[in-house]
């Protein structure tokens, strides 16, 4: 297991509990307790949890905790190719998109890179600085037209704030990919920035129809801030380990709830990001 992938996971823990011990970790994630230790002193650093003596603490409420994209990019990585490669499907040539910021939406741009050429006078509106640059460095011979927003630069490589509103104020598209924090039957999405969420709720206003990428995780889970409620969602796309309860709940609430089959094939193989 790598080491964003043992971080994200006792960031998780932290999301339940006040705190974790080391020795729980270790023996749950089958490394070292020296390794975890490490890690703990990684994410103290960065600011994401509180080092205590045979442990960490929680240093915010699970509505506010916002990990960077880094952390976050092998978390639930399986789930996220399959929701991409659905995500794909709902793609056609000479329509203009939305990709908001995340490592689902990411997933789904490493996905729409290696097949770009089938889908000519392509437009994608993003305010991610990682979908970004891989689609600018995948156009080749392809009629793909990237456009980035601007804005404040958020810990998941996005870009917020009243300069990326204006910028969607004045744009229109017909499909928004958006990951978001949490989903929730009454509050519907959410996000614990708040310049995020009004960012989002700007994609939400400016397109024809929004498509939610979202893992079994983000059910039941209430951030900050609201984006939108579920009535502005057209299309929901998890993974398989979505409980049926959960299947059924939400799919009452949304036109469209499709669940990505177990095993999935992905368009490429799993893209893991480096430093």
């Amino acid at each position: 297991m790598l080491a964003p992938e043992r971080q994200a996971r006792i960031l998780r823990e932290l999301q339940l509990h006040e705190a974790v011990r080391v020795a729980d970790v270790a023996a749950a994630l089958k490394v070292s307790e020296m390794t975890i230790r490490r890690d703990i002193e990684m994410l103290d650093a960065n600011g994401l949890a509180r080092k205590v003596h045979g442990g960490a603490m929680r240093l915010a409420r699970l509505s506010a905790l916002e990990p960077g994209f880094q952390l976050n990019a092998d978390k639930e990585l399986e789930a996220k190719l399959g929701i991409a490669a659905e995500a794909l499907k709902l793609i056609r040539p000479g329509m203009t998109l939305a990709l908001t910021g995340g490592t689902t939406t990411y997933q789904l741009a490493v996905h729409l890179s290696a097949v770009l050429e089938q889908f000519q006078e392509l437009t994608v509106v993003t305010n991610s600085l990682k979908v970004a640059e891989l689609l600018y460095q995948q156009q080749g011979s392809s009629s793909c037209t990237v456009i980035v927003t601007g804005g404040e630069r958020t810990p998941s490589e996005a870009l917020v704030g009243p300069v990326a509103r204006r910028a969607l104020q004045n744009l229109n598209t017909d499909l928004c990919f958006m990951g978001v924090h949490g989903l929730d039957a009454w509050r519907g999405l959410t996000s614990p920035n708040l310049l995020e969420a009004e960012t989002n709720a700007a994609f939400v206003e400016s397109t024809g129809r929004l498509v939610v990428l979202a893992d079994s995780t983000k059910f039941h889970v209430r951030s900050l801030a609201v984006i939108a409620p579920l009535s502005a969602v057209d299309t929901v796309i998890t993974d398989d380990r979505a409980s049926a309860a959960v299947r059924e709940e939400f799919a009452s609430h949304v036109p469209t709830f499709t669940v990505s089959p177990a095993g999935a094939k992905s368009a490429t193989n799993p893209t893991r990001m480096s430093s």
